[in-house]
């Protein structure tokens, strides 16, 4: 039996279970399993799952204790009908991701995560002339917010038409350029891409069009929560992608593939490892048996050789698959696309998540608003 597998007796003494438990857990997500393959009457049980659950019981269910473990990669702090991640696969509302990059338009997906049928109007607005594509997205977004009611009280008939002018706002700002038709073909237009190369831009901006209730998800969240418009929430969004840690992770994978062409994929990822240093654009604390989103996305092009190489000297290392970070630098660098492409694609697809959850939030009617747990010195 693998290590990464537990049976029954083994999972419910590290857990302190009845069978019945066990299987609860199971059935609500908290636990993977599959059939045994000597045995397809027993089950086995994902250990990482069970340590994860037998932790929080150690741990005990004080609500302050709750609360700390859940602000990083720990419990589910919300409700949401848009977007999980189970059983190593990203789930649109009930539909695989990966399925969904396969055929489906972007626009397609923006509205399946919305949960509407609303189209974008006309544009009426040229993108800002700022120099550089980041710039712009800031720029148009902190236009809008500027100038947009709160959504709090709005139809949602408006509300979802709204997102879907948003969603061809944020599109217009990284083509840098108002044009109508979908937004993998604008986008294409915009980066002199063949056909070929617009639908890798289409399964790109699908596979980041949402994942859960990540950071700048969240912070687009907490926007909506006080009835802010949209384009603010988006604006929420955009801000906390921007750092290095999250949309920002494309220039550290940059960094190190310079380093692999420069030095010798092995060895420069020998020197990481040598002096403790991380290796960007692998591994991800959701996939511990590797992120589908990049294995789809890698696998409809072939990447530069210094990139298949570099991947290949991680994997052999490490044993640590590549992540859709690494997967949209390799994209980035077949298709040659501007510096900071990455980044653009990855805020024009997340943009449609954003809107989403803002619309989610926002029908709730309530504030997120946790407390802080003071450390500080006391009066």
């Amino acid at each position: 039996m693998a290590d990464d597998w537990l049976d029954a007796d083994q999972a419910m003494a590290r857990l302190g279970v009845r069978p019945q438990t066990l299987y609860a857990y199971v059935s609500r997500g908290r636990i993977e399993a599959h059939a045994h393959p000597d045995d397809p009457r027993r089950s086995l049980y994902r250990a990482s799952d069970v340590a994860a659950l037998a932790g929080r019981k150690a741990r005990g269910r004080k609500a302050a204790d709750v609360a700390a473990a859940a602000i990083a990669w720990g419990e589910p702090v919300l409700a949401s009908a848009i977007t999980t991640v189970r059983g190593g696969r990203l789930w649109y509302r009930g539909r695989d991701a990966v399925e969904l990059a396969r055929t489906e338009s972007f626009e397609a997906v923006g509205r399946l995560l919305r949960d509407d049928a609303a189209e974008a109007a006309v544009p009426t607005h040229a993108p800002s002339d700022a120099p550089t594509i980041r710039a712009r997205l800031f720029a148009d977004l902190a236009a809008r917010a500027g100038e947009d009611r709160p959504a709090r009280g709005r139809a949602p008939l408006m509300l979802a038409q709204e997102a879907a002018g948003l969603l061809d706002l944020v599109a217009d700002a990284v083509a840098g350029v108002a044009a109508e038709g979908l937004i993998h073909q604008r986008l294409a237009a915009a980066w002199g891409l063949d056909a070929v190369g617009g639908d890798l831009v289409r399964r790109a901006l699908v596979l980041l069009a949402d994942h859960e209730l990540n950071a700048s998800t969240f912070a687009a969240r907490v926007a909506a929560s006080t009835g802010a418009s949209l384009s603010a929430s988006a604006l929420a969004g955009l801000s906390a992608l921007s750092g290095p840690l999250h949309g920002g992770m494309a220039a550290r994978v940059e960094a190190l593939a310079r380093e692999a062409k420069r030095e010798g994929a092995e060895a420069a990822v020998a020197v990481r490892l040598d002096q403790g240093a991380p290796l960007p654009g692998f591994g991800h604390p959701l996939y511990p048996d590797g992120d589908p989103r990049a294995a789809a996305l890698l696998a409809a092009f072939e990447p530069a050789p210094d990139m298949a190489a570099l991947h290949a000297a991680v994997v052999a290392a490490t044993g640590q698959a590549p992540n859709i970070d690494f997967a949209l630098v390799a994209l980035a660098r077949t298709l040659k696309l501007p510096d900071d492409a990455p980044f653009a694609l990855f805020a024009a697809a997340r943009t449609a998540g954003w809107l989403a959850h803002a619309l989610e939030q926002s029908k709730t009617g309530r504030l997120i608003r946790p407390r802080a747990r003071y450390v500080g010195p006391e009066g």
